[in-house]
């Protein structure tokens, strides 16, 4: 399974690119709680990038809890319940998301309107993608 791609081209860093994939792939649910990654060295060598890299980006996504490495079996997608955080976190996370994306989108040269047709656009295919599933 191809988990992220990355555009050697654009200018954005590997490392937000890897970073942001495997966010997206989460997100949209080509990735789901309890899937397990390739290794470090499988997905550096399938995405051509350098093995510290992905390494960097694993750490980065287990500290902020989306994933958890199990020693001698792998770095699987981490299952956190909405009741693990405390109170008035789980809205501080998601601003915290929102405020990023607004400025990732502005930074890009995009308006506020396109991202969230985008957005809409996203929820409406996982939404019918849901529902031919069923």
């Amino acid at each position: 399974m191809n988990v992220v791609t990355i555009d050697h081209r654009d200018a954005t860093p590997i490392h937000v690119q890897l970073e942001r994939g495997l966010r997206a792939a989460i997100v949209i649910g080509r990735l789901k709680a309890g899937d397990q990654l390739p290794t470090v060295r499988q997905l550096a060598v399938t995405i051509r990038v350098n093995a510290n890299t992905v390494a960097r980006v694993y750490s980065v996504l287990e500290r902020a809890g989306i994933l958890e490495t199990r020693r001698g079996i792998g770095t699987f997608v981490r299952a956190l319940p909405e009741h693990a955080w405390p109170p008035g976190e789980r809205e501080r996370r998601l601003r915290a998301l929102a405020v990023e994306i607004l400025a990732d989108t502005m930074a890009a040269g995009f308006g506020i309107d396109e991202m969230f047709e985008a957005v809409e656009a996203l929820v409406r295919d996982k939404t019918e993608e849901m529902v031919s599933d069923s």
